[in-house]
């Protein structure tokens, strides 16, 4: 009796012991993920319906990001703002983003680390547009201007005018998706919007308005990051080449585009017609394209300026941190391989 007693006893503490070891492993495995797990079975992009996220559409509809990942599956997903992409990323829906600016900063502080900007996609491409009667911005006292959505890039760039104009207060803002702000100005119902290509030309070729302030204008050598690309950093880690295949992907729909303007267009209005239901007239393509330079060049020394903005605007109390909030890694290795200069930014990667 004894004996069995024993032996039970000593079955038990192995079995007690294989139990902790087995959960200390799944713990571990948990918190810390294999650094390299090679190529991903899948790839989750998300991108805007929009002519400043042409890298992605191209990219996608001419098989360049497919024919640069082989065997792992590319799945899409459209938005029409920032912060819901945002939440899809931190929700884990989604690995990889084309974005703006500004709901990059918001992911990477959210996340406390857990996103990081990997490239550039688009610089410029964002207009003030108002009704023509609006001929300074002190006629904007008492009127409604509409932005994508609650501090989304151009959101955040409205109420830093305002405030700096010293109009904070004084000038209503609406957020609603760009297809209901064109409406709504057709209607009378909103005085204008800071509004994305190809919104800001719809509104200014389609239905009369005018342009009073061009972001552009702004920013030193008019040059500002209104696309760029962002990724779960966990999902960098565990699968670097395949974030190197996308880079490698949009690079190459740059470089198509750039080649083949015409082309470029021609695919972009279709990809909008497909995602948004409505294609643009050629006069209002031209307008769009010609706003926007397609750069995998992230415009890094615009970012501390950026992140002071949404202070600015009130939507956070305190600039964050960008220390790390970059890694382009994969991107110096792509454009390495193209004799390209590197993005080199001290003041964003660790």
């Amino acid at each position: 009796m004894r004996t069995s007693r024993r032996t039970l006893a000593s079955a038990l503490a192995a079995l007690t012991a294989l139990g902790v070891l087995a959960g200390c492993t799944r713990a571990d495995s948990s918190a810390a993920p294999a650094a390299d797990q090679g190529a991903a079975a899948e790839v989750r992009v998300g991108f805007f319906p929009n002519v400043t996220h042409a890298p992605a559409l191209i990219g996608v509809k001419k098989d360049f990001f497919k024919n640069e990942l082989g065997a792992t599956k590319l799945t899409t997903q459209t938005f029409n703002a920032g912060p819901e992409e945002v939440n899809a990323l931190l929700g884990d829906s989604l690995d990889v983003a084309f974005i703006g600016s500004g709901p990059a900063i918001n992911a990477f502080t959210k996340s406390k680390g857990a996103i990081q900007l990997v490239s550039g996609a688009v610089s410029g491409g964002a207009q003030l547009v108002v009704k023509p009667d609006i001929t300074s911005v002190d006629q904007l006292k008492g009127k409604n201007l509409t932005t994508p959505q609650l501090a989304n890039t151009q959101d955040v760039a409205l109420k830093k005018f305002l405030a700096e104009k010293q109009l904070t207060d004084q000038v209503k803002i609406t957020t609603m998706d760009n297809p209901k702000t064109l409406d709504a100005f057709r209607k009378g119902e909103v005085d204008g919007g800071w509004l994305p290509e190809p919104w800001a030309s719809r509104l200014v070729l389609d239905a009369g308005a005018k342009v009073l302030v061009d972001e552009k204008t702004l920013w030193p050598g008019g040059r500002f990051p209104s696309t760029v690309v962002i990724v779960r950093s966990e999902f960098l880690q565990q699968h670097p080449d395949t974030v190197r295949a996308l880079l490698k992907g949009e690079l190459a729909a740059i470089d198509w585009a750039k080649a083949n303007p015409a082309d470029a267009k021609t695919v972009v209005n279709g990809a909008l017609k497909e995602l948004a239901g409505s294609t643009l007239s050629p006069a209002v393509l031209d307008r769009a394209f010609s706003g926007i330079e397609l750069t995998t060049d992230p415009v890094a020394s615009a970012f501390p300026q950026l992140a002071q903005d949404s202070v600015t605007a009130g939507v956070v109390k305190s600039a964050v941190a960008l220390k790390g909030f970059a890694d382009f890694g994969a991107l110096n290795e792509v454009l390495k391989a193209q004799n390209l200069p590197a993005v080199v930014a001290p003041e964003l990667t660790k």
